[in-house]
């Protein structure tokens, strides 16, 4: 398991409905945007990559991915400096295998 629920549980306090809806909105919105910064990647599109890396991070941090999220961190950092999109395509792979590892697991573990 990649991710960990402590600190959804802690804003959560014991509601179970903010949980589901929480875990509801990232099965819907990041996998788009992943795939928005795919695109962005391919278009060498450093302000989209930049602002998908961004909406991506504060995601993957409420799950507990720390590593995901230094990985979007570093994807957004490269983006707003417009660097060299080739280190950006390196690291790319860490962000996509994760974010749809997750996802799977978050489906199983969840019925949804």
């Amino acid at each position: 398991m990649i991710y960990n629920l402590d600190k959804l549980n802690e804003m959560a306090d014991g509601d179970e409905d903010f949980i589901n809806s929480v875990i509801s909105v990232f099965l819907e919105e990041v996998p788009q945007d992943l795939d928005g910064l795919e695109k962005a990647l391919d278009q060498q599109d450093y302000q989209q990559v930049y602002q998908l890396a961004h909406k991506i991070k504060p995601n993957v941090d409420l799950l507990g991915m720390e590593q995901t999220r230094a990985v979007a961190l570093q994807i957004e950092t490269l983006g707003k400096n417009a660097a060299n999109m080739r280190e950006i395509h390196e690291v790319f792979p860490l962000l996509k295998k994760d974010i749809h590892q997750v996802v799977g697991e978050l489906k199983k573990d969840f019925n949804l």
